[in-house]
């Protein structure tokens, strides 16, 4: 069984296809997320302003995990929530 489950992710208030779309845009913003703390950190090391490697400086959470695998968990966590546009069915 894949866990979590659908349902359990949309609360019977999306279908599979919205699932989809809003796991997508939110695995975009946890790559968007990725690149700027690699950015910075890279940065960081350019300018000799740490010694440490730059997996160090790195969120475990984004660098040990695929984009779409965190999308899902923080929207079961809620920290991501997915909403319709005004007027939409």
């Amino acid at each position: 069984m894949i866990y979590p489950t659908i349902e359990e992710l949309t609360k019977g208030e999306f279908n599979r296809y919205e699932l989809v779309v809003g796991v997508a845009k939110c695995a975009r913003i946890v790559t968007d997320e990725y690149i700027d703390m690699r950015n910075k950190a890279q940065k960081m090391i350019d300018n000799h302003e740490t010694e440490k490697p730059l997996a160090s400086l790195i969120d475990p959470e984004y660098k040990d995990k695929k984009a779409v695998k965190i999308a899902i968990a923080k929207l079961e966590e809620g920290r991501f929530q997915m909403v319709r546009p005004e007027g939409a069915k």
